[in-house]
């Protein structure tokens, strides 16, 4: 399916995981340039969550991850947006030239995916947090007669239907 979307599509980026570097970097210099205060960190750690699949490719090749992520770093700073990992030489080349290509489409639904799917478990996570932080914070009072059968029914007082 690889080469029928990119036959049909017509645009194709850089394997390899040079897109994620990319955009990695992109990030990194919008949140020292353009961003400030609690934002900051927030797009850091997204920038920093994107070079989990560089580091995995090199996991599964048995290279120095560490290493070679350096090495992707500063390609990148100097410009070198298709650099990404090599697996014959052990460290970083240019992906577009050594024909490591895939679709556009695949990246950008592969990326989204995983951003919303990121936001869900966050907002999921806040909503816990809000219904955490309402409860009262002193004595715990005892529980009414029944309160737990009706819990363990799915439904009770204050939860809502589905």
């Amino acid at each position: 399916m690889i080469v029928k979307r990119a036959l049909r599509n017509k645009y194709i980026v850089a394997g390899g995981g040079a897109v994620e570097m990319e955009i990695s970097a992109y990030l990194h210099r919008f949140a020292d340039n353009k961003t400030a205060d609690k934002q900051q960190p927030i797009i850091k750690s997204f920038a920093k969550a994107l070079e989990v699949i560089p580091r995995q490719l090199c996991d599964n090749a048995g290279f120095d991850a560490t290493d070679i992520l350096n090495r992707l770093r500063v390609e990148h700073a100097r410009g070198h947006k298709w650099s990404g990992v090599d697996f014959d030489n052990e460290g970083t080349a240019d992906m577009m030239e050594r024909f490591v290509w895939e679709p556009a489409l695949v990246k950008i639904n592969a990326i989204q995916a995983a951003t919303e799917a990121a936001c869900l478990i966050l907002s999921v996570d806040e909503t816990i947090r809000n219904e955490e932080s309402q409860t009262p914070q002193g004595q715990p009072k005892a529980l009414p007669p029944g309160a737990a059968q009706r819990a363990l029914r799915g439904r009770g007082r204050g939860m809502p239907r589905r």
